[in-house]
């Protein structure tokens, strides 16, 4: 699967891509302020993708320039199956050149080759450009979920007595 626009390619990520997608990567954290693993440790998680991944990126000139993470979901409305967009993240120095709307329109084509029949994934609320580069793809704001995560102790504290009977 290859998108041109202007020598723009997209394509499914393979290991050779990993090194550089670990750099890229290690870029996005330092983005969203969060820390950030080695990129040997990076390297590693791609090398081990949990099964139904699907990593598209985008490159020019053997550059990667970005990248979209997506995972299979089941069920949804019409007990269909969807993709869940994970993460969308494109260079800094490569931002505003079309390489966000060409993942995400990628990222459509192959949800519906799968036979996927939505898109979903979250956004920061606070920011208001990136809502509006969503919306001029046509996503709609689904007001009426609320995203929730168990992490750390909280997800330990759950598992507890999981085998159990107590639902």
């Amino acid at each position: 699967m290859a998108v041109d626009a202007t020598e723009l390619s997209i394509r499914p990520l393979a290991a050779s891509d990993h090194a550089a997608l670990a750099a890229l990567m290690v870029q996005m954290q330092a983005h969203y302020g969060v820390p950030c693993p080695a990129p040997a440790e990076i390297r590693d998680g791609l090398a081990r993708l949990p099964q139904g991944v699907e990593i598209l990126i985008a490159e020019r000139d053997a550059a990667l320039l970005g990248f979209a993470s997506a995972c299979a979901i089941y069920p949804g409305p019409g007990l269909a199956s969807g993709f869940f967009l994970k993460e969308l993240y494109v260079a800094r120095s490569a931002r505003g050149g079309g390489i966000g709307r060409a993942l995400i329109r990628a990222l459509a084509a192959l949800a519906l080759a799968r036979g996927h029949r939505r898109l979903d994934w979250t956004a920061d609320a606070g920011n208001p450009e990136l809502i509006r580069f969503y919306e001029s793809l046509g996503a709609l704001a689904q007001t009426e979920k609320v995203f929730l995560r168990l992490t750390g102790e909280a997800l330990a504290k759950a598992a507890q007595g999981a085998s159990g009977s107590d639902a």
